[in-house]
């Protein structure tokens, strides 16, 4: 199977290069391997003329065990099947992702991003927020725009929690692995029983763990510090409290005010842990910055290190 063209699903990008509050930043490397964890094209097990079918034998093309018959083109673990992601041309179980810096460059328009305005042309945030996970995991793996995509963000009007918003799980990432397998293993620190590969590094929407993207097989600071992830979210799931600021006014406002709550997509001790809940970003407006500076220094998205990413979940793998 060919390897995922990431030219072709972004667009011409400029060269990586980490840089400061604002300023244009890396593109996304790593791609994805278009075959999935256990998802060949003929199925686990299964040749086209399926176990012991063949075109003359008993029950012939047609018949159980033939060319369609189980373990045949459309089997379990096949082109559609469970364990397939980004992968054998179907959507699989994929189900969770990091947006990277240059999908969210992408849909906006811009270099620095959308900041905490992530209506994307609908009515309000939440909904704006869900269309750029949705269009976003379409991109990334075509058939996945099928499924109901909710961004894990959390809202002073209602109030919303963002735990309220994902679903039951399980949640899998692009290329298969477990992110948490029920709501209460992905409400902790880190998910808990989540693929040891990504736990610590949750990946974006080609199955990179985020803080590799653009630099793979980095160490330290060399790697690119983008793991301020939007979520206006507690320790819990729920909002992190009733203060428009830390929802940039429920993720309308992209202005040099308010401090967004954000979680961080890889830990760092000393500045977060959490996945959901870290620390305040600098402001609302919109600004990319990928380069070790200490706390936030901006009034934007990114000063802390990030971009103003967000977590997207599928309702159903």
């Amino acid at each position: 199977m060919k390897s995922i063209d990431r030219s072709r699903l972004w667009g011409a990008l400029p060269a990586a290069r980490f840089v400061v509050a604002g300023i244009c930043a890396s593109s996304c490397a790593s791609s994805s391997s278009t075959a999935g964890a256990g998802g060949s094209m003929s199925g686990a097990g299964g040749a086209t003329t399926g176990s012991g079918g063949a075109a003359t034998a008993s029950g012939g093309r047609s018949g159980s065990g033939g060319a369609t018959g189980s373990g045949g083109m459309t089997a379990s673990g096949g082109s559609t099947g469970s364990g397939g992601s980004a992968v054998g041309g179907g959507s699989g179980n994929f189900s969770f992702f990091v947006t990277s810096v240059a999908a969210m460059r992408k849909l906006s328009g811009s270099t620095d991003g959308f900041g905490g305005d992530l209506r994307y042309g609908q009515a309000d945030g939440l909904a704006g927020a869900d269309k750029i996970c949705h269009d976003i995991a379409e991109m990334a793996v075509p058939g996945s725009g099928s499924k109901t995509w909710h961004a894990f963000l959390s809202t002073v009007a209602g109030p919303v929690h963002a735990k309220d918003r994902v679903g039951a799980g399980p949640w899998y990432d692009a290329k298969g692995r477990l992110v948490a397998s029920t709501l209460d293993q992905l409400l902790m620190e880190r998910p808990g029983d989540a693929d040891a590969a990504i736990k610590s590094d949750l990946p974006n929407e080609l199955g990179v763990p985020n803080h590799t993207d653009s630099a793979p097989g980095c160490t330290g600071s060399a790697c690119p510090d983008n793991h301020d992830t939007l979520t206006g979210t507690g320790t819990t799931g729920m909002l992190y409290k009733a203060d428009m600021a830390a929802t940039c006014n429920d993720w309308t406002n992209s202005a040099a005010s308010g401090k967004p709550w954000c979680g961080h997509s890889w830990p760092r001790q000393g500045s977060g842990v959490n996945w959901m809940s870290a620390l305040a970003e600098g402001g609302c407006a919109a600004g990319v910055n990928l380069t070790e500076m200490g706390g936030p220094n901006a009034p934007n998205v990114g000063s802390g290190g990030g971009y103003g990413g967000i977590y997207c979940f599928a309702l159903t793998p």
